[in-house]
């Protein structure tokens, strides 16, 4: 029996088997996952849920996404941040789509505050997909914040008829507020990506 060559990915092709290994059923340790809120963490408990489109509108099965974000006071946890964030969040996570029964990405953490009293609340998006040179960032703002994102100076560099690709639907469900954020690869719905 001949044995068939691995497919050549350009990012991969097992990265999200290898950075998120939890989820993938493997006994390794992780550095994050989607649980990003635990006990103690001062702010709005929300789910931010999303979906990662290729350039045909098929739903990518493998992609993997990690999220960065301040707290709920807007700070971040990082050493260039001074103002110091509240220690038991960490303001990563990451999650790869494969495991969801309908290929989502889902975090689970608060909703953040303002940074630097200009910028709306946002979360800060990466994105890992087969076929991609490098990973892309994008950003998320949430639609009941429009006064904030208004005044945004990163989102107001992005073209008027395309800030809404960035903009979350929030949703009351039984479980707790949602923000739903699918992101399009290519297309008349393409996501805005960031040059970083």
């Amino acid at each position: 029996m001949a044995l068939r060559q691995t497919p050549s990915q350009t990012v991969g092709p097992y990265f999200a088997y290898g950075l998120t290994p939890e989820q993938y059923g493997y006994p390794l340790g992780k550095i994050a996952d989607g649980g990003m809120a635990p006990p103690g963490v001062e702010g709005e408990r929300i789910r931010i849920e999303g979906r990662v489109f290729d350039g045909a509108g098929a739903v990518v099965p493998d992609a993997m996404i990690e999220l960065w974000q301040a707290d709920s006071k807007g700070r971040y946890a990082h050493p260039a941040d001074p103002r110091g964030s509240n220690a038991a969040f960490t303001g990563f996570g990451r999650f790869g789509t494969g495991t969801d029964p309908e290929n989502r990405f889902v975090f689970t953490t608060v909703k953040p505050g303002r940074v630097d009293g200009r910028q709306a609340p946002h979360v800060n998006l990466i994105v890992f997909m087969r076929g991609q040179l490098s990973h892309l960032y994008t950003r998320l703002y949430f639609e009941d914040e429009s006064a904030a994102n208004a005044a945004d100076p990163v989102l107001g560099t992005v073209p008027a008829d395309r800030r809404g690709t960035l903009v979350a639907k929030r949703e009351a469900t039984a479980g707790g507020v949602v923000y739903r954020l699918d992101i399009h690869m290519q297309g008349p719905l393409e996501t805005a990506f960031f040059d970083v």
